[in-house]
């Protein structure tokens, strides 16, 4: 039988890999992404120690929002009252949720438009003295800042992590490729992650069946010459499984 491979951390594919195996479904596991914390800079300090001058905080990834909390514990007996707490999607949202925060996420799309569609961002961007505090990695979800900043907030980026390309990936994903006919990627770097990793061999991976969360990694991917893009409802698990039992590989 076919596998599908999965590309997220080795934890979160051991949790999806157990439920698509619950549905007869073969997986196996290659993390394209390594995720490095970076240390902490005087100004991101600042920025914690004056969290309750912000209206918004936004976290965009499980990741930002579990590095972000461990910051919130450093400086913060209790969170700031008053703030609005944010998460791109239900995975990012549970992470701030069992941490007793009150979040708003989007149900309509797990995707920086879809979280600015909140009906509350009418409010928050007509104040004067807006100031959203993003929770990401580095270089990550431009959009968010820029709509924020064209309506005249101000938004300061905490950037928790860096992602880089783990350590003999081409040679992991070579060994895996020959029994796969699927890939999950969850975002647009882990994509530039497989094109490069796949080298010689993209001719052929790029016919895979590929699962991505919204439209840009889709757009990207064409670009990049897949031929058989799936796009879930959004990058959690249930997103995901429902768009793999939708649309099954073929033994």
């Amino acid at each position: 039988m076919s596998r599908v491979l999965l590309t997220r951390s080795e934890e979160d594919n051991r949790r999806l890999g157990s439920r698509l195996q619950q549905l007869g479904m073969k997986a196996c596991s290659l993390p394209l992404l390594q995720i490095e914390p970076l240390e902490e800079t005087p100004q991101q300090r600042s920025m914690m120690l004056d969290l309750d001058r912000y209206h918004a905080v936004m976290t965009v990834s499980p990741i930002a929002a579990r590095l972000g909390l461990q910051r919130l514990d450093e400086y913060w007996p209790q969170p700031p009252v008053g703030l609005h707490w944010f998460a791109v999607g239900a995975g990012t949202a549970a992470v701030l949720e069992d941490y007793g925060l009150s979040v708003q996420y989007p149900r309509d799309g797990q995707d920086s438009e879809a979280l600015l569609r909140l009906p509350i961002w009418d409010e928050l961007l007509s104040l004067p003295d807006l100031r959203v505090l993003i929770w990401r990695g580095l270089g990550g979800r431009e959009h968010l800042s820029s709509t924020i900043r064209q309506a005249g907030g101000r938004v300061d980026l905490l950037e928790l992590y860096r992602r880089g390309q783990p350590p003999g990936l081409a040679d992991a994903l070579a060994a895996l490729a020959g029994d796969c006919r699927g890939i999950v990627i969850l975002s647009g770097q882990a994509l530039q992650h497989w094109r490069q990793a796949a080298g010689a061999a993209w001719e052929q991976q790029r016919h895979w069946r590929c699962w991505v969360p919204g439209t840009r990694v889709a757009a990207l991917a064409a670009e990049l010459g897949c031929t058989d893009v799936v796009i879930c409802d959004g990058a959690d698990d249930d997103s995901v499984l429902a768009a793999i039992g939708a649309h099954p590989i073929t033994p």
